[in-house]
C-alpha cells in the first residue's frame, strides 16, 4: 500500500556523473516519513516518466530535489515529479491506515492543507 507521497516536489538539480539515486531534502523526507536509502518510485508529471530509485538525504531546509546518476536523464530542472513510498501491511493495520501525504509549493516549501 501506499505509506507516503511528497507531492508536486519541483526538481532542482540534475547531475548525471552520480552513483544514482535521488536526494531530497532532509526535512521532506523526516515529515512524509521516508528512510534514507528506502526504495521509492518517483513520476515525473513533465514527460511521463515513472522510476524507482532509492532516497538520499539532502541538507535540511534546502528543498533540494536532485535527480542523480541514470535517473537525471528522467527529467530536467524545473520539472514537476511526484515521489511514493510503498510498504507492506497486515490486514489488521490497514483499516485505519492513511498515507503520509506531503504537498509542497512550486519552490518546495511544505504547504499545510
Amino acid at each position: 500500500m501506499l505509506k507516503a507521497k511528497i507531492h508536486m516536489a519541483t526538481v532542482t538539480e540534475s547531475t548525471l556523473e552520480y552513483e544514482g539515486s535521488i536526494t531530497i531534502d532532509e526535512q521532506l523526507l523526516r515529515e512524509a516519513g521516508i528512510l534514507p536509502y528506502e526504495l521509492v518510485m518517483v513520476s515525473n508529471l513533465n514527460n511521463g516518466e515513472r522510476f524507482e530509485t532509492y532516497a538520499i538525504p539532502g541538507e535540511r531546509g534546502s528543498g533540494k530535489i536532485c535527480l542523480n546518476g541514470p535517473t537525471a536523464r528522467k527529467g530536467v530542472v524545473g520539472d514537476r515529479v511526484i515521489i511514493f513510498s510503498y510498504g507492506y501491511f497486515d490486514e489488521s493495520e490497514v483499516a485505519d491506515f492513511r498515507p503520509k501525504i506531503v504537498r509542497l509549493s512550486a519552490n518546495n516549501a511544505i504547504v499545510m492543507p
